[in-house]
């Protein structure tokens, strides 16, 4: 009878260092996501600078494309946090769409090589950088599952574990592009 109130406590001792540590395993994957996300998104932008020197000989009336997708490609560099970092994707991801719709209007570049690759290689980075925005987002839901459920939020709240932001898109970007046969 006397090691009945010994075993509880030790029961209530391991399941708290399993939860504690079983958030911090969480965390911990969040930000590898986030790490992962980010070594794609650099590789994003060092292919943006290659794709613009390419072009702009071709483009000598479409500066202001070439621009825009500079700036845009400035703004997701400095963005801090996944909401600064999605805002700032959106913008860079419309301003390389209008820079392809420019390509398209001219045959010789479309035919470049160089500008073929470089298109290629950003289509399969964009694909990475969905992969890893979703194995964030759903690291994210599990961590943030953790800490608000019962009995971990307890310890959660304790040791200040706080909820994470998913890495979520721009309303406008959720929009469905209108097509139009006139």
């Amino acid at each position: 009878m006397a090691y009945i109130p010994l075993v509880l406590v030790l029961g209530i001792v391991a399941w708290f260092v399993i939860s504690y540590n079983k958030l911090v395993r969480f965390r911990n994957q969040i930000k590898n996501a986030w790490h992962q996300i980010d070594v794609q998104l650099r590789r994003r932008y060092d292919l943006i600078p290659n794709l613009v020197e390419v072009v702009k000989d071709y483009m000598a009336y479409e500066q202001e494309t070439l621009t825009k997708v500079i700036e845009a490609r400035g703004a997701a560099l400095s963005a801090k946090g996944p909401a600064a970092q999605a805002k700032a994707e959106g913008l860079l991801t419309e301003t390389l769409k209008s820079l392809f719709a420019v390509v398209e209007k001219y045959p010789e570049l479309k035919a470049n090589q160089n500008v073929a690759s470089l298109q290629e290689e950003l289509t399969g980075t964009e694909n990475k950088i969905s992969f890893a925005r979703q194995f964030y987002n759903d690291s994210v839901m599990t961590y943030n599952n953790a800490i608000q459920s019962i009995p971990t939020n307890f310890i959660a709240s304790f040791f200040n574990f706080s909820r994470e932001a998913y890495f979520e898109t721009e309303p406008e970007s959720r929009a469905v592009p209108k097509a139009s046969l006139r």
